[in-house]
């Protein structure tokens, strides 16, 4: 007798399938079932700079760093880079060259936002933040040099240590952060 192949399910459309088994349309983020273990496991496993970084550094790293930098906004800081966990980190130039992108990324962004919650209209604290983190970053991960941007801005560069935590460890941190401010929500 024949062992049963396995049922494959594929899907007809803009859906890709999440590390938990749920599926992600991204044509109608809002109404996929998408978990925070798919966010956290998407971002964990996401390389910064286009992998272009000294060693492997994750989105999953960079938002808890954020969200370290604003705890007033915690949980909006922690989930800033949430729709790269299920669209890949796209680098700033090549995302301005690309508007249907834009959109597509605001779409699920706001999707995560609203199913978690949060406001669609993030704090610009947490924008602050974020180019804190990055000219932090660049300073330690990066070529010499890559990080001029922030002095001739006025942005000084977060106090971070870069960790380079490999990708189970920063989805632990990261959902054990995100469970954290879910408790100090309620």
């Amino acid at each position: 007798m024949q062992p049963q192949a396995a049922v494959c399910r594929v899907e007809i459309g803009h859906s890709i399938m999440l590390h938990s088994g749920a599926w992600i349309d991204l044509t109608s983020p809002s109404t996929s079932n998408f978990r925070i273990e798919d966010i956290a496991h998407g971002l964990a496993h996401l390389c910064r700079y286009a992998g272009q970084c000294r060693d492997f550094y994750s989105v999953a790293e960079h938002s808890i760093f954020v969200c370290d930098m604003v705890p007033e906004h915690g949980l909006s800081a922690l989930l800033h880079d949430a729709a790269e966990a299920f669209l890949g980190d796209i680098t700033r130039p090549l995302k301005q060259m690309l508007p249907d992108y834009r959109r597509i990324e605001h779409e699920v962004q706001n999707a995560i936002f609203s199913r978690f919650n949060l406001p669609l209209k993030p704090d610009p604290a947490i924008k602050h933040a974020d180019l804190r983190v990055l000219a932090a970053e660049q300073r330690q991960i990066m070529p010499v040099g890559t990080d001029e941007w922030a002095a001739s801005t006025g942005i000084v560069p977060a106090p971070i240590i870069v960790r380079h935590l490999l990708p189970a460890v920063a989805k632990d941190e990261f959902l054990s952060r995100f469970a954290t401010l879910e408790r100090q929500r309620t």
